[in-house]
């Protein structure tokens, strides 16, 4: 570290500037009086100045004292002809004793000197300050300018919007009035092709010579009746759909409802969703449409679960399908609330019997012959199968396999030995009866008439044939439906 010093003399009152590095030594008057430094030395970081006083000890020598101050290198000139160095340099000032004038003198330059350090360095941080908030004015500005921009871009990217949101509801209101219109018309070119299926028959389309028919009439009437003697005397088939009533809607999107088909009770059973053991009974149908849900039910607590929607009550007991894998029915007394009788299905290997309800293995019908079991084998994997049970005993009495595919059934029943399998698609449409299998060969698939279901909710998920009222109780999501029956002779196809 350099040194510089001033040592002024208390005699003379002229200062001798001594140069540690450079050897020179020379007067220098108090009015000129200027602080040097060493050019080469750049990297010091603080003046400083030190004032060093001679006083006589006790022997007549002078002692020297010093006063020592650090000086930021920016500071601007300590006294008139100096400039702040660029770089940093120590200054050390040496004062002999002196006399009180030469004393006061020195006393006002020291302070001459530190009061322009102090009014550098206060001028620097306001300066240093006023540029500082002049940068903090610029941004907030810039912010204000980008704030008011997205802003004003937020307000027409919303106008548009709304806009757009306008023509979007006018368009589906549109959209909405011209679906409501065509639905209108497809519903009334259905009917008209309902009516004109079940009025016309289907037209030839070759000429037939007039002896052929009357040799085909002839075939078919012989044959009717040959077939009519083996018959009991039900005989009667499915003509049209004659009405739909919707009575309430209870429980779940699947379910069974039913009366007792086997006596004209009046009670009325409700079986909710695909796997339970709680029954409920209502005396009457009026008993049922006027309750809330099952508030005025008799709850029947059963033994063991249900599987699927395949239940039948006949003749006051309760046929159901056990839940599990043996495929167990089960015969329930509804009046005494015991289990009488069950069996385990002969046929292995079972399948849903119908795709679009695959909860069901086995569906139990009653008609005006017994009861029976539509069911489904790995065997015969594509068709339906028909059995008839005998049902004092759980017996199989006699078993067929019908032509009736799986694929798109939702449910099927049976009326006079001839199974009616229905037919939907997966996203719920009309039902219709789309294949038909008479156990006594007096129908074909072919001879009986497309019946089609009035549009509903959904799909069926049950369906159950009353022989004593010949009425359909139907579950259709949740919803209890009755439809009303056209019947006709099975001679009269």
């Amino acid at each position: 570290m350099v040194y510089t010093r001033l040592k002024c003399e208390s005699v003379t009152g002229n200062c001798l500037v001594l140069c540690n590095r450079l050897n020179v030594s020379r007067a220098v008057h108090p009015k000129k009086l200027k602080l040097k430094k060493n050019k080469k030395e750049k990297e010091l970081e603080v003046i400083q100045l030190s004032i060093e006083r001679a006083a006589p000890d006790v022997l007549g020598s002078s002692s020297r004292s010093a006063l020592s101050l650090n000086i930021p290198a920016n500071s601007v000139p300590l006294h008139e002809g100096f400039s702040t160095p660029p770089n940093i340099r120590t200054y050390s000032v040496f004062l002999k004793q002196s006399p009180p004038v030469f004393k006061m003198r020195d006393i006002q330059l020291l302070v001459l000197i530190l009061s322009g350090l102090v009014g550098a360095q206060q001028q620097a941080l306001m300066d240093y300050l006023e540029r500082r908030l002049l940068a903090i004015e610029d941004r907030i500005s810039l912010w204000h300018e980008q704030t008011s921009r997205y802003a004003s871009e937020l307000r027409e990217f919303k106008q548009q919007m709304v806009a757009q949101l306008e023509g979007l509801d006018k368009s589906k209101e549109a959209l909405q009035s011209e679906l409501d219109t065509v639905g209108t018309r497809v519903d009334r070119v259905e009917r008209e092709m309902d009516y004109l299926e079940t009025q016309n028959g289907v037209q030839p389309c070759v000429d037939v010579d007039d002896k052929l028919v009357e040799q085909q009439v002839t075939v078919v009437k012989e044959r009717n009746k040959a077939k009519y003697a083996k018959l009991t005397d039900c005989s009667d088939m499915i003509s049209s759909i004659k009405g739909m009533k919707i009575l309430k809607r209870v429980g779940g999107a699947k379910g069974m409802w039913t009366k007792d088909m086997g006596r004209g009770t009046g009670k009325v059973y409700i079986l909710n969703g695909t796997e339970d053991n709680t029954v409920y009974e209502f005396g009457t149908v009026r008993e049922f449409t006027s309750s809330q849900g099952t508030s005025a039910a008799t709850s029947i607590q059963l033994p063991s679960s249900w599987g699927g929607m395949g239940h039948a009550i006949y003749n006051n007991r309760l046929y159901y399908l056990k839940k599990g894998e043996e495929m167990k029915l089960m015969k329930f007394d509804l009046q005494k609330n015991i289990v009488t009788d069950s069996a385990v299905f002969p046929a292995k290997n079972h399948l849903p019997v119908y795709s679009l309800n695959p909860e069901t293995f086995i569906d139990l019908a009653v008609d005006e012959e017994g009861l029976w079991a539509i069911y489904a084998t790995q065997e015969n994997e594509r068709y339906i199968s028909l059995a008839k049970i005998d049902s004092k005993t759980l017996d199989i009495e006699q078993m067929w396999d019908t032509p009736c595919v799986r694929e798109n059934a939702e449910a099927a029943f049976v009326i006079c030995g001839t199974v009616y399998v229905v037919y939907n698609s997966k996203l719920p449409s009309r039902s219709r009866i789309q294949c038909v299998f008479d156990v006594s060969d007096m129908v074909t698939n072919d001879d009986a008439p497309h019946v089609h279901f009035p549009k509903r909710y959904g799909t069926h998920a049950s369906i159950k044939y009353s022989p004593v009222e010949q009425l359909l109780y139907a579950w259709d999501d949740g919803y209890q439906i009755l439809y009303k029956l056209q019947m006709k002779k099975k001679l009269e196809v």
